[in-house]
């Protein structure tokens, strides 16, 4: 008997994440997680504390369905002060469940099936299934690893860029690379987004999270794609509370984007979700209002953490750069002799005692990535410390 198949195409044609599967295995064996990108301290007592006043305060029912107006209204002062972006908080923010939601409601509002959408790879791994679940294709661009960084070869990427492209997404500072574009090369996008009509999604969820390329410089400045001439009504901002304020699992995110496009993704929004948690926006509102200084000793503090567990990879015998932003390191492994990265993660987990997450996640051609992973060093000093002592087996073994 013929039965039709129970599964879609499109959730058969990715895996689970693997980002999320390295956490549990971490639990399982007892490792050290420096796999998924959550910190593992407590989050701010004054970001919390204003969290419980708004639950008290009975903030507990659906809110506005695009987002808390003084939320909004946060949103758009600290981006005025940040950015230099003055942005209407009544029809240029949706507040979304997480800046996850943000990109994949953004997406489902603007991008038709057929479409292409281009991502620089190594990527965050849900950009891929974002296009696949809007109906898209996406089309890859390699980043390469060089003595300067990443970067992309700017003749690849001017010929992924054709008649069906709708959007191109970049992750800036960049998850995992740690690269921190620069106005150049965003400069170089934007010509292309105009030449070829083309939208830009830019995850910004690292935006206070920058360095430098090397230890004692200055910190990159951090650019807006919505800055770079011509392409305020083009892009999308896709940003959230979960990486600056340390509230991962707050899922509390929001996107930035002119009023036609705003009003799409609103849409989308409410029919995803309905809306974001009521008594988080208060506390985000609060979040968002925090002085410079705060921004200040996030960088300082990721910097620090940074500059301790570099050193401890290289002396382990991984290849890797500084990372000149957010908060991960992304190695080579080929100095171990495994055969692949699914490989020596498992070795790392199992046997060493510390989680990371498998390169190959984060290419759309596993080989790609085959002897590569990523570690996260959003971790506390004694978690580092203890990561630092276990990888030392790697050198005995």
């Amino acid at each position: 008997m013929n039965t039709r198949a129970r599964i879609s195409r499109k959730a058969g044609s990715f895996t689970e994440s693997v980002i999320r599967e390295m956490s549990r295995d971490a639990v399982k064996y007892g490792a050290v997680n420096l796999g998924q990108g959550f910190p593992d301290w407590a989050a701010p007592e004054d970001i919390k504390q204003k969290a419980m006043e708004a639950i008290a305060a009975d903030h507990n029912q659906y809110a506005v369905t695009w987002g808390v107006k003084e939320f909004r209204d946060a949103i758009a002062k600290k981006t005025l002060w940040y950015l230099g972006l003055d942005i209407d908080p009544e029809t240029e923010i949706t507040v979304t469940c997480g800046s996850t939601e943000g990109m994949i409601a953004a997406m489902m509002a603007t991008v038709d099936p057929l479409d292409e959408v281009i991502v620089f790879e190594p990527f965050y791994e849900n950009y891929a299934p974002d296009a696949i679940l809007s109906d898209a294709t996406p089309r890859h661009v390699p980043l390469y690893r060089t003595d300067d960084g990443f970067v992309f070869d700017r003749e690849e990427l001017r010929a992924a860029f054709n008649e069906r492209t709708r959007a191109i997404i970049i992750c800036n500072p960049n998850n995992p690379t740690g690269k921190v574009y620069t106005r150049d090369e965003l400069e170089f996008i934007a010509e292309l987004c105009k030449e070829f009509d083309v939208l830009c999604f830019t995850d910004e969820i690292y935006e206070h999270i920058i360095y430098s390329g090397h230890a004692d410089d200055d910190p990159f400045e951090h650019i807006c794609m919505a800055n770079i001439e011509g392409m305020r009504e083009r892009t999308v901002v896709v940003n959230s509370l979960s990486k600056t304020y340390s509230v991962t699992g707050w899922r509390v995110g929001y996107c930035i984007s002119p009023p036609d496009i705003t009003s799409a993704i609103r849409k989308v929004h409410d029919f995803l979700t309905v809306g974001a948690a009521n008594p988080l926006q208060h506390a985000g509102a609060y979040a968002m209002s925090l002085p410079p200084s705060y921004y200040d000793e996030v960088q300082a503090e990721y910097r620090r953490k940074r500059d301790f567990i570099v050193p401890v990879l290289r002396e382990a015998g991984f290849h890797c750069d500084l990372p000149e932003g957010a908060y991960y390191v992304m190695t080579d492994i080929s100095n171990f002799g495994f055969a692949n990265d699914v490989e020596f993660t498992r070795h790392l987990i199992q046997e060493i005692g510390v989680a990371v997450v498998p390169g190959s996640s984060f290419y759309h051609e596993p080989s790609m990535g085959s002897q590569m992973v990523r570690f996260c060093f959003c971790k506390k000093d004694e978690t580092l410390e203890a990561a630092a002592e276990r990888l030392q087996k790697l050198k005995r073994g």
